[in-house]
């Protein structure tokens, strides 16, 4: 796999990736803003913008004229919205990609953000958010980042709230935009099947005249936490949701690639040691999993579960256990190598296809200094020792790092408390 980076004079970047085995195509245009770079006013004006980019454009008014025009070539197109970045997308048969191209950068470039669409729109983000709240499992984990990320932007909703929601008026939308959605801040990336020179003319066509700005910034995070502390959220539900982690390293960080074997090993996948131990071996969750986030200053590694009322303190403390366990004896060579053929294995038939060799690429220009190919992250994989993950485990499993999140009908605490004491 190779791929070829392009820079326009507006500080615009294009990736393409040439893919000879696919008969698919994908456009995806991110921007690296996000919902952290919002003040408390404009919480939630990252993912409003994601909507209303989909309301109408001059060449296509509608919705409808939107949505009309890629599903009549069979076309998927999304968009979405995380912390530190936004993205919109398309995929089609590869025949159909310059159509793609013309209504993903129509949509990004042009779109009319009308009041009445604004107003229209401010119903259905309030279901979404009602929606959310109604899922424990997703909310939960704004809980987590709430605790970790208190009195910062990093640690809100990327949906917003229903005051800051009914509050925006057009202007807000314009005003964010013009200082956010600027072409050095721009990331293009096409994968799939495609014609190199087509590309690059169709790109330059349309995103020539995006002005550039000042580079984003926002308020960074600063760790001290010094104990274990936890936070829950009274909610009458039919299982208590909780997830229980510790705080890691940023997202440059080389010791990324041992954290993730480790997240592998304690919970991420059916063989792993959470799930025989909570799952298999006690009954006591259908799901759990431990996975790992970071950002630019900061990360996590936590496991998620959703338990019985009356044994929240028996899951967490099995998690707990393992935690400790992981990080007071080396793993064996043979739940490394596990570990590491499954990295690759999933990684592998992912980018098989187009939208997620798009995602890659365009995740590690917006994200890293420098963009890895597949095989030089599994180098990289493969040189992780035991050693390292052990070394990492102790580092990262502190008593003073611990962070736990709990949604459920549960007042009391004394118990978690002692739990996350005696850690």
């Amino acid at each position: 796999m190779h791929y070829k980076k392009t820079t326009f004079k507006n500080g615009l970047r294009l990736i393409t990736v040439p893919m000879k085995d696919t008969q698919t195509a994908t456009v995806l245009v991110i921007v690296g803003v996000g919902s952290r770079y919002e003040n408390e006013k404009e919480a939630g004006l990252s993912h409003f913008i994601e909507h209303m980019f989909f309301k109408g454009t001059e060449k296509r008014p509608t919705t409808l004229s939107i949505s009309e025009e890629l599903d009549s070539i069979g076309g998927e197109f999304n968009a979405f919205t995380g912390k530190d970045k936004t993205g919109y997308y398309a995929k089609t048969d590869s025949k159909h990609l310059m159509t793609a191209l013309d209504v993903v950068s129509d949509i990004y470039l042009n779109s009319k953000i009308e009041s009445e669409e604004i107003e229209r729109e401010k119903g259905t983000i309030i279901q979404e958010l009602n929606m959310c709240e109604d899922m424990p499992p997703g909310i939960v984990r704004d809980v987590f980042e709430s605790l970790l990320y208190p009195k910062n932007s990093l640690g809100r909703k990327i949906v917003g709230d229903k005051k800051t929601i009914q509050a925006f008026r057009r202007k807000d939308f314009l005003k964010y935009m013009d200082r956010f959605y600027v072409a050095n801040d721009t990331v293009i990336c096409v994968a799939g099947k495609f014609k190199e020179d087509e590309i690059l003319k169709a790109v330059k066509h349309y995103f020539s005249g995006m002005k550039e700005g000042a580079k984003a910034s926002f308020r960074k995070v600063v760790e001290n936490q010094k104990m274990p502390q936890f936070k829950i959220q009274y909610k009458k539900t039919d299982q208590t949701h909780l997830i229980v982690g510790n705080r890691t390293f940023n997202e440059h960080d080389e010791r990324r690639y041992a954290l993730g074997l480790l997240s592998i090993i304690l919970g991420g996948n059916m063989s792993s040691r959470l799930f025989i131990e909570v799952r298999e071996r006690r009954g006591l969750a259908y799901s759990v999993h431990t996975f790992i986030d970071s950002f630019a200053e900061c990360g996590y590694v936590a496991t998620q579960a959703g338990v019985e009322h009356g044994n929240l303190s028996k899951s967490l403390d099995v998690i707990l256990n393992e935690y400790k366990k992981i990080a007071s004896k080396k793993i064996s060579e043979k739940e490394l190598q596990k570990a590491k053929d499954y990295i690759k294995g999933k990684s592998v038939m992912g980018l098989e296809s187009s939208d997620e060799v798009a995602m890659f690429f365009i995740d590690q220009e917006l994200k890293r200094r420098k963009i890895l190919l597949p095989n030089e992250i599994f180098n990289k994989i493969d040189k992780v020792s035991a050693s390292e993950i052990l070394k990492v485990a102790k580092e990262v499993f502190q008593k003073k790092k611990l962070n736990l999140a709990i949604i459920g009908p549960r007042k009391n605490s004394a118990d978690i408390q002692k739990l996350l004491d005696n850690f």
